[in-house]
């Protein structure tokens, strides 16, 4: 029987089990994961804790990012599914559907191939991240070239990848960051200009930077 990760407790990580289960039936419009690799981010901390947008109903599974080969599909999905190399893409009820756990069953729409040249590990830990800036910068703030984005905790995983985002966008990447020891490594992965808010004054250096543009 699968190993799933699942938690009979609202609490910290110390809740958090191996349960042996039977190996889960894909439903209509579902597949099941053999799962590979996972991510862990915040949601799942809070998603324990009963902090997050749904309340889990105990025994309750976990996870939003996997990786893995389909082995099996639901009614009204495609074979071609089966065997294929695939990451989850956030966007389903963690309470059936969550990953942590050597196999899950998801939905057919939260399937999302990945380029070989990813390891399992790199796949599972990029939709999380990238989707919400990606959400943010362009389908909310519909950012283009000749913007000034100002983005704020530039060294987590969603600000390194708004970097990306905003830089693919053509437009300038103004990474914020409380010290100045991860500068450098700031610049190196792609920030235009890096303000250091314990060292500079953060209107200042905007002003400075932007020539008196508004900055997103």
């Amino acid at each position: 029987m699968p190993k799933i990760v699942r938690f009979h407790r609202l609490g910290g990580p110390e809740t958090l089990q191996f349960d042996d289960l039977p190996s889960q039936q894909p439903g209509k419009g579902e597949v099941r994961l053999r799962v590979q690799a996972v991510g862990l981010n915040r949601a799942e901390s809070m998603f324990y804790r009963g902090e997050y947008l749904e309340q889990p109903q105990f025994p309750s599974r976990l996870g939003y990012e996997a990786a893995g080969v389909v082995e099996a599909v639901g009614e009204g999905v495609d074979q071609g599914w089966i065997g294929q190399t695939v990451a989850t893409i956030p966007g389903f009820s963690m309470i059936r559907c969550g990953t942590l756990g050597e196999e899950a069953v998801i939905p057919a729409t939260s399937l999302g191939k990945y380029p070989s040249n990813l390891t399992p590990v790199q796949a599972a830990a990029i939709w999380m991240q990238y989707l919400t800036a990606y959400g943010a910068l362009v389908h909310v703030g519909a950012v283009k070239a000749g913007d000034f984005v100002s983005i704020p905790a530039a060294s987590s995983s969603v600000g390194l990848a708004a970097i990306q985002i905003v830089r693919d966008a053509g437009a300038t990447a103004i990474a914020v960051t409380r010290t100045r020891a991860k500068r450098e490594e700031l610049l190196a992965l792609g920030a235009h200009e890096v303000i250091v808010s314990e060292e500079e004054d953060y209107v200042e250096r905007v002003k400075e930077i932007t020539g008196g543009q508004e900055c997103a």
